[in-house]
């Protein structure tokens, strides 16, 4: 079952060197157009010798204006600074991660600026691979579940969560599924 999410055409995050590297990547990339985050995150690459994301601890090193220079906002600097001094301090320990319940990821994971409970699904499904997770707040996902139910309007959260206990334990596979079924331009029910 762990590799479910190898599943030809299931999202992958294997592209990220570390769960550092896709945490930093999601806050940067938050509520911006690809395109411009991507420009962000290169300029932020760019301020260290390899051309990658800033280590925890060389992040913390660089000062505020060279960040906010490559185009993060406070918000963000914020957000990766808060992430960085929780890894460096041991508060958050990555490499444990994957050893959690889903419920203490999301625990730890929202205790950082910037990362709320849809971050850390995201994370569950697509980085970690969990198999049992339905981000019911996910509009995609509401419209989804409309389209595939034939419904007038998108289901309540709620609603949507009683849906989903159908779909245990593979409701990752199930919000991918509704992703796609929001995302097709000729969905018709049936």
């Amino acid at each position: 079952m762990r590799h479910v999410a190898k599943f030809p055409g299931f999202p992958a995050s294997g592209h990220y060197r570390s769960h550092y590297d896709a945490l930093t990547h999601a806050i940067v990339f938050q509520q911006l157009a690809g395109k411009a985050a991507a420009t962000i995150h290169g300029r932020v690459c760019a301020l260290t010798p390899g051309r990658h994301f800033p280590a925890a601890a060389e992040l913390l090193a660089l000062p505020d204006a060279k960040l906010r220079g490559a185009g993060l906002s406070r918000n963000k600097l914020r957000a990766v600074r808060d992430l960085s001094a929780r890894i460096e301090s041991g508060a958050l320990l990555l490499a444990r991660i994957a050893r959690l319940s889903d419920e203490r990821v999301i625990e730890q994971l929202i205790a950082v600026y910037g990362i709320g409970v849809w971050s850390a699904q995201m994370f569950l499904m697509f980085r970690l691979g969990r198999l049992d997770v339905m981000p019911i707040d996910d509009l995609g996902v509401r419209e989804g579940a409309k389209r595939l139910d034939g419904l007038a309007e998108r289901p309540t959260p709620k609603a949507l969560l009683a849906r989903a206990e159908a779909w245990r334990p593979l409701r990752s596979v199930a919000t991918w599924i509704l992703y796609r079924v929001a995302d097709a331009e000729d969905w018709t029910e049936g």
